[in-house]
């Protein structure tokens, strides 16, 4: 994920997977990086992520659970419109976007902007 290291984007994919808020230890027991991680470094990476505004938390009982500040699809979409923020020639960006995909993102894309369109009127 844009703007996030690879621990980080880890334990945001278990966020998002999660059907409820979860504390420090389900992450970590769910958590697949191939490493074995201590407690405290998967709990100093979720603050860092509620820090940063990805995650939020709530107090419950002695601990925190964690949630995803937003939806999987929500930072992907802001990653992109980091993108295009910081491009210089955003049109450039999106008409090579636009090349790279099938014709079923394309689809997909013309759809969202009729919707777009009609929304606006």
């Amino acid at each position: 994920m844009h703007g996030l290291g690879e621990l980080e984007t880890a334990v945001m994919n278990v966020l998002w997977d999660a059907d409820e808020p979860i504390k420090v230890r389900d992450v970590l027991e769910r958590l697949d990086t191939g490493k074995s991680l201590a407690y405290t470094t998967v709990m100093t990476v979720l603050d860092n992520l509620h820090r940063k505004g990805w995650a939020e938390r709530e107090h419950r009982g002695k601990a925190y659970v964690y949630t995803p500040a937003w939806s999987r699809e929500e930072a992907s979409a802001r990653a992109l419109r980091d993108v295009l923020d910081s491009s210089g020639d955003p049109e450039a960006v999106l008409l090579h976007f636009v090349a790279s995909g099938s014709d079923e993102e394309t689809d997909l894309l013309r759809g969202a902007l009729r919707k777009k369109r009609i929304r606006r009127r």
